[in-house]
Parts: C-alpha cells; sequence; structure tokens
C-alpha cells in the first residue's frame, strides 16, 4: 500500500529533506572531530545503515558535500574528508628548514600546538582511540632501535598526530595535520642538529614520549598540556645549544 502525501508534497521533496538533514549530521561528525582530514567517507551502504536514510537521500548529501568541499573525491578513489584550512591558510617559509633560528619558532608553535592536542585527547579520547595510541607508543619505541634519524623523525611525528587526532578538535587536529607537513623538513633538520651535536638521538625524548603516554592513558589532561610542552621544549634548548 503506498503511503498518502500531505497536500502539495512529493515523494522527491521528502528525498530531498532528508538529504539536506543528512547532510547538516555529516557536517556535525566533522565539526565534532569524529571524522579527521584525510579519513576515508563510509560507503553509502553504511551511511544508509547508520542513518535509515535511502540511496537517494545519501547520494544528494554526498554531493552537497563535494559543493561545499567538506569532502573530495579523486578519480577511481573513495571520498575523503578534506582539510578545510587548507585553502584558507597558507604557511610561509617551508624551504628555511635548516635556518636555526626558524627552526626555533616553528619548536615554540608546536610546543603550544601539542599541548593543546595533549590536552583535549586526554578529556576526549573515546577508550579505544587510547588503546591504538598505547599500540602506537609502542611501536615507536620498537621503530626508535637502530632506526635512521629520519625514520626517528617520522615516528615521532606519527605519535603526535594520533594525539591530535584524538583530540576531537577540527580546528586543532586540521592545522597540526598542515603544520607537520609544511615544516616536516625543519623538525627533521632539528633532530639531525640535536644529533650531530650530542652524537646521539637525546635520551630525553624518549622518556618525554613514555610521560605524555602515561598522562594520556590516565586521562589527566593538565599533565598531558605540560609533558607535551616540556618535551618540545627539552628540544627547543637541546637546538639553542647548537647555535
Amino acid at each position: 500500500m503506498n503511503a498518502i502525501l500531505p497536500t502539495g508534497l512529493t515523494k522527491g521533496h521528502f528525498c530531498l529533506e532528508s538529504a539536506v538533514k543528512l547532510q547538516y549530521e555529516l557536517e556535525r561528525r566533522l565539526l565534532d572531530g569524529d571524522w579527521v582530514p584525510g579519513q576515508p567517507v563510509p560507503s553509502e551502504r553504511a551511511l544508509m545503515q547508520d542513518y535509515g536514510a535511502s540511496r537517494g537521500a545519501v547520494r544528494e548529501a554526498l554531493a552537497g558535500l563535494r559543493t561545499t568541499g567538506v569532502i573530495e573525491t579523486r578519480q577511481g578513489g573513495r571520498s575523503r574528508c578534506s582539510n578545510l584550512l587548507e585553502q584558507l591558510l597558507e604557511l610561509p617559509l617551508d624551504g628555511r628548514g635548516d635556518d636555526i633560528d626558524f627552526q626555533l619558532q616553528v619548536l615554540e608553535a608546536r610546543a603550544i600546538l601539542e599541548g593543546e592536542a595533549a590536552w583535549f585527547a586526554a578529556k576526549r579520547a573515546s577508550d579505544e582511540e587510547l588503546e591504538r595510541l598505547g599500540q602506537e607508543y609502542q611501536q615507536m619505541c620498537e621503530r626508535n632501535r637502530g632506526e635512521s634519524t629520519l625514520e626517528k623523525a617520522k615516528a615521532d611525528l606519527q605519535f603526535h598526530m594520533l594525539i591530535a587526532q584524538s583530540s576531537h578538535h577540527l580546528l586543532v587536529c586540521s592545522f597540526s595535520q598542515l603544520f607537520y607537513n609544511r615544516y616536516f623538513n625543519a623538525i627533521y633538520s632539528v633532530l639531525s642538529r640535536t644529533l650531530s651535536r650530542f652524537g646521539r638521538y637525546p635520551d630525553g625524548i624518549a622518556r618525554q614520549h613514555g610521560a605524555i603516554h602515561r598522562a594520556l592513558q590516565a586521562r589527566d589532561a593538565q599533565a598531558a598540556r605540560e609533558r607535551a610542552r616540556a618535551h618540545i621544549l627539552y628540544t627547543y634548548d637541546l637546538l639553542k645549544q647548537c647555535r
């Protein structure tokens, strides 16, 4: 038996209304940090099941998200969440990675950024995310044994990026992603310079990673912020000695 629609309304009207509502709900997932930049968007089938929506409504909602730039789809690939800051924020001087004064500024910015990311992660990360952070920490410790300075720098940033993703803070996560990508050469050069100066990878860095990890697992937001800032400022002080 066909449903009786209110006078003046059509099935297409209800599909459009559902699509607009679903688009709003999916945008909310990104704003709440449930979806992070670069993360694949769930399949149409999964969205239909999760929201009880028709295929037409799901496709209309996804089309709306593409139009507004919230998601992007490359030919032959799945849709992914966009970094909404990427087209609005131009970070300068990425070619000054070997300049020690610029490296110090990068570390000053990291101290603030990573302190806040750790604070929010301790508050907002799910149990599953904390478990994944614990696994990443253990893997980082393993990778740090005998790896090159470059690989250690990559492992370090991967750990910190996962903390930012677990913060469920759209701007912190989006900016962290752009910042780390833009200034990786400067961050790597900091470790390379301190390694050349002191003859080994600084022992304090590994201890501080452990302190950050323990504060996060304890959900101690203030301690997580302090440990994350202290970690970066420790490297900052080492770098100043290389002048």
